[in-house]
């Protein structure tokens, strides 16, 4: 409490010192008011004394106060050594001061900077990542050229962290490292271009900061990111949206064609009507061109636009400026609300925001049309606010509101505030130029302004009015008369001067006046303003020239002061004109033309809005508020007449064939126990035979399903015969399935064909269509994993070109038959079902379904309780409209014995409809599979569809990532399970139960105390409670207090 107190008495009194304008000096007592001399030593003593201190809250206090020294600008440069000593302390806090003390004193004292760069560098291996994020932001802050390669080392390292704050501060680096020495650049861009590919939020906004600063030109780099960046906008922090959304706007102005040309090229067709059917037919090709938008460029707009509604006023005018920029000029409009709405923010936003408003207005009036109530003046704006809404309620002006607009600019002529005042009056006179209608009415109002006791407001209503008459001069004799009279009372200099512009320009049409005028100035020349003694000089030469009889003596008399004055101007001015107008010997040619000269048709004014010529700058930019080009601003660039390739945005998609071989050896190894192929294994088929005549029999199995008309016989025979099949069967229907695989290579695909329905008529027992499609599958699977490496390499490319169109043309169908299910065991009656495809209404009739498996004592169940909750695998905002929930139904996977079944619900929340949804790039850790849903040729707008899927998860909640895809795009999704969806129940008695639970061993007992209310230890609430976690079975039991579970894990069976 002392010590705050000192430091509280030393502030005030230090600002008495200033006040009074005394000067501290030594005499005064170190518990003084002042203490900058003794009193310092001691307190730096007793700080020096706490950091040395083993206690951290000692040393925590004295890096607080220190850091409160800095920010009052007290120099703590002395305590660097013993700050130093600290950055190795444990305690993040200190830490953390420490650090923003090196910061600002590093460079200061480089050779004591130096002393912690060992300590730094450790740090950037430390576990926590705030403080290796903290050491290297501290590092790439000490501005030291000598250390630059451990800079560039501590980078590296930092870009390939696993945490995103860690890359993020790596980015931040890479700006303070090229400035330091630009030299690195190229070092540095393989980090960036390492960085850009980063798929965290938190790092995207820091690397393009990065990369506008480094390497704003390398266009490349952004290609294949263009679209991660688009897709990502929405979740990057406010900061980050503002650069990438600048940067994207560059990027779309080189890589895309001009969205603007499409009224002028439409025009063009008309006038052209008549022009032969050749010539119309090339024009047309030509005209298609610009308006087929490029999807990317459609990308970029698109994702932009739920951020016109961001809370950041920057992040809103960054939008608006790219919906300027780049998007056609029929979609711009939607910026306006956004951006009106912005008028409600504190004065400095809304002073950027009008700027750009008024940029905007001056070439689309219509944008803002509609909100021109928004910009009528408050008087509790400031001066600048208020000429910025003048400047575009001018430029909205027409003859629809101008009426309105008059009315309002009257009141604002009789603000108090003179410099608002003034300027309303120049907008009136834009006005009357810009609206002929109102010309004469403005001017009137104009001069009766000239009446007012405001002598600002009389003054610049004189300089609009001679503006005006330039236009008109031959109809306003009497108004030049009226302000002749005015010269007695106005005494601003710009008034005087251009009221005797006005005469001097109009002295033949008032004779009478004009003499009398010059007399007056005449008399007044010496005292008055240069700029109005100019005009004076100006007067008398074209009197002189029109009147010289009543003028001569005048002009002499003027020229003859104007000789001698003090103003170099205007003695200039003077012998120029003496020699113009009054002749003699040494005169020129010139004085011939002197009246033409002087007296020549003067070009009326051209009143333009002053924002006209910042156009050229990009809008919400430092340069477009300047209207100077500021340092690092980079221009936008023309579009190109024809777009760059758009293929250098493909990303290519890597292969996951070899990920999959010791799936396929498992299989191999395997197969006589397994009857059904993973969605992995089927795409492992290694040539193009073998697939197409796996396509075939699982699409006319699937048609036949269907309930379609023009499949083979044995297909719908086999649909409707029974599922119940023998081991022995199995295997050999096995067998014939790959002496049909090779009887298939050996001759063709018809051959194939014929080899299939042989192979079915020699089954042994009946089966479904499916069961031999899978198990064809699975044997071609395996029959193509024991081929050699170059055969299976060379066929890799053609067998993934024409499983793509395949899928592009395969119908729409259902998932899978009920009598696919042939590892169920059911009673020995068959089950003949009227619709076989499998579909959430007909899951109930799985229940009655058991597994078969080995043993005599495990069989599973059905599952006693299945849970409702749904998970969301792809938001609709991050779909674009596609919105996708899965959930597990708790049912044996009809893809796999060792699959956990997942039923997808699709939803289409646009207007449009979505096409080709389908599973793209899958990227799942090493022993996990997946077999997806088939491809969805469309769904309608508003409509819904579930699918099923299969996914091994390898007994592991380990995420299973996938692309879900549509025509257009590509969305990252993932699944993770929870523990209790791995398992399955069993059904066994409580003898048997016993007896395998004597088996286990002690490594997988685990045992938990749980207290609960009593209304929860009923034994159907907490079976209730186990069952709704875990997919587990009941047993019975024959104690009260003793209940049961079991269950079987996928690896089991």
């Amino acid at each position: 409490m002392s010590s705050n107190s000192f430091s509280y008495n030393e502030q005030s009194g230090g600002g008495e010192a200033t006040e009074l304008g005394q000067e501290a000096t030594s005499t005064i007592s170190p518990s003084g008011a002042f203490g900058l001399f003794s009193s310092d030593l001691k307190k730096n003593e007793d700080l020096k004394q706490m950091l040395e201190s083993n206690k951290d809250s000692a040393k925590l206090d004295a890096m607080k106060r220190i850091v409160g020294m800095i920010a009052k600008g007290k120099n703590a440069s002395e305590l660097f050594p013993a700050v130093v000593k600290n950055v190795a302390s444990k305690n993040i806090e200190i830490k953390k001061l420490v650090y923003v003390y090196l910061v600002r004193y590093a460079e200061e004292q480089q050779d004591l900077a130096l002393l912690s760069i060992s300590t730094f560098q450790r740090a950037l291996k430390d576990p926590n990542q705030l403080i290796r994020a903290s050491a290297l932001r501290v590092l790439s802050s000490i501005r030291v050229p000598i250390i630059v390669p451990i800079m560039m080392l501590a980078i590296k390292e930092a870009s390939a962290d696993l945490s995103p704050y860690v890359r993020k501060n790596a980015a931040h680096a890479i700006q303070k490292l090229y400035s330091l020495d630009p030299e690195q650049k190229e070092m540095l861009i393989e980090v960036i271009e390492k960085l850009l590919k980063d798929k965290s939020t938190l790092v995207a906004g820091s690397v393009v900061m990065a990369f506008e600063e480094v390497c704003p030109d390398r266009i490349d780099l952004i290609h294949k990111n263009y679209r991660k960046l688009c897709n990502l906008l929405v979740d990057v922090e406010e900061w980050g949206q503002v650069v990438i959304i600048h940067m994207l706007t560059r990027y779309a102005r080189t890589q895309f064609v001009s969205p603007w040309k499409e009224g002028d090229e439409l025009e063009d067709n008309e006038k052209n009507f008549y022009e032969s059917d050749d010539d119309q037919k090339e024009k047309t090709d030509k005209r298609k061109k610009p308006y087929t938008m490029d999807p990317d460029h459609r990308l970029l707009i698109r994702n932009t636009k739920p951020l016109l509604q961001s809370r950041n006023a920057a992040v809103v005018m960054a939008v608006a400026q790219l919906y300027w920029h780049i998007s056609p000029k029929s979609e711009a409009g939607i910026i306006s609300k956004s951006l009106v709405r912005l008028l409600r923010s504190n004065r400095e936003v809304q002073y950027i925001v009008l700027q750009n408003i008024a940029t905007m207005s001056i070439q689309r009036k219509g944008m803002f049309e509609p909100y021109l109530k928004s910009f009528y003046v408050r008087s509790t704006d400031p001066t600048m606010i208020k000429t910025l809404k003048l400047e575009i309620l001018t430029n909205l002006a027409n003859e629809a509101n101008i009426s309105t607009l008059l009315r309002e600019f009257q009141t604002y002529v009789k603000s108090q505030d003179k410099q608002f005042a003034a300027a309303t009056i120049q907008t009136i006179g834009r006005c009357a130029t810009n609206i002929v209608e109102v010309t004469d009415t403005c001017l009137n109002g104009l001069v009766c302004l000239l009446s007012n006791r405001d002598e600002i407001v009389v003054a610049e209503s004189v300089v609009v009015i001679k503006k005006l008459l330039q236009m008109q001069p031959v109809q306003h004799g009497e108004i030049i008369k009226h302000m002749a009279k005015l010269l007695d009372s106005i005494t601003v200099p710009v008034a005087r001067a251009s009221i005797l512009w006005l005469i001097g320009e109009n002295c033949e049409r008032v004779p009478k006046i004009a003499p009398d005028v010059l007399r007056k100035m005449a008399k007044s020349f010496t005292s008055e303003d240069d700029l109005v003694k100019l005009q004076i000089l100006n007067l008398g030469a074209k009197l002189y020239l029109t009147n010289s009889k009543q003028t001569k003596l005048l002009t002499q008399y003027i020229l003859n002061l104007g000789k001698y004055d003090q103003n170099y101007d205007i003695r200039d001015r003077t012998r120029f004109i003496r020699q113009l107008i009054v002749p003699n010997e040494k005169s020129g040619a010139l004085s011939k033309y002197a009246k033409k000269i002087f007296l020549a048709q003067k070009p009326a004014p051209l009143l333009e809005s002053p924002f006209k010529d910042r156009d050229h700058f990009q809008l919400g930019t430092l340069s477009h508020t300047l209207n100077i080009k500021a340092t690092g601003y980079l221009e936008l660039s023309n579009w190109p007449e024809v777009a760059p390739d758009p293929s250098v945005r493909n990303v290519e998609v890597i292969e996951l064939a070899k990920e999959w071989t010791p799936a396929g050896k498992a299989k191999q190894e395997n197969s006589a126990k397994k009857f059904y192929s993973e969605s992995e294994e089927e795409e492992d088929s290694s040539d193009s035979s073998s697939d197409s005549e796996s396509e075939s029999g699982s699409e006319s199995g699937e048609q036949g399903e269907s309930g379609e008309e023009g499949d083979s016989n044995e297909d719908s025979s086999e649909d409707s015969s029974s599922e119940q099949d023998s081991e022995s069967g199995r295997e050999s229907g096995l067998e014939n399935k790959r002496t049909a695989k090779r009887n298939s290579k050996a001759k063709g695909k018809s051959d194939s064909e014929d080899g299939e329905k042989e192979n079915e008529k020699s089954k042994t027992s009946d089966s479904s269509n499916a069961e031999s499609s899978s198990v064809e599958d699975s044997s071609s699977d395996s029959e193509s994993e024991s081929e050699s490496e170059s055969e299976s390499e060379s066929r890799k490319v053609t067998q993934e070109k024409e499983k793509k169109t395949k899928q592009g043309r395969t119908p729409l169908t259902k998932d899978v038959s009920l009598l696919d299910l042939d590892d169920f065991n059911p009673v020995s009656t068959p089950v003949a079902l009227p619709i076989p495809a499998l579909s959430p209404s007909l899951m109930a009739d799985l229940e009655g379904l058991n597994l078969s498996t080995s043993s005599s004592v495990i069989s599973v169940s059905t599952p006693v309780f299945v849970p409702t909750k749904t998970h969301v695998l792809l938001h609709r905002m991050s779909g674009k409209g596609l919105a996708a929930h899965y959930f597990f139904p708790r049912q044996p996977c009809i893809f796999g014995d060792k699959m956990v079944s997942i039923q997808i619900t699709l939803n289409n929340t646009t207007d449009q409809k979505i096409e080709n949804i389908h599973i793209g790039e899958k990227k799942l850790p090493i022993g996990l599979k997946m077999h997806v849903f088939n491809p969805i040729d469309s769904l309608e707008p508003e409509g819904s569809i579930t699918v099923s899927m299969g996914i091994d998860f390898c007994d592991s909640t380990q995420t299973a990532s996938f692309q879900l895809c549509t025509k257009d795009d590509c969305f990252s999704v993932n699944i993770q399970p929870p523990v209790g969806e791995l398992l399955l129940p069993v059904a066994m008695s409580e003898k048997d139960f016993k007896k395998e639970q004597g088996m286990l061993t002690g490594m997988n007992e685990t045992s938990a105390v749980i207290i609960a209310a009593p209304q929860n230890f009923t034994p159907s609430v907490i079976f209730q409670k186990v069952v709704n976690i875990a997919n587990v079975g009941a047993v019975p039991s024959g104690q009260d207090n003793i209940h049961r579970c079991e269950e079987l894990n996928f690896e089991a069976l």
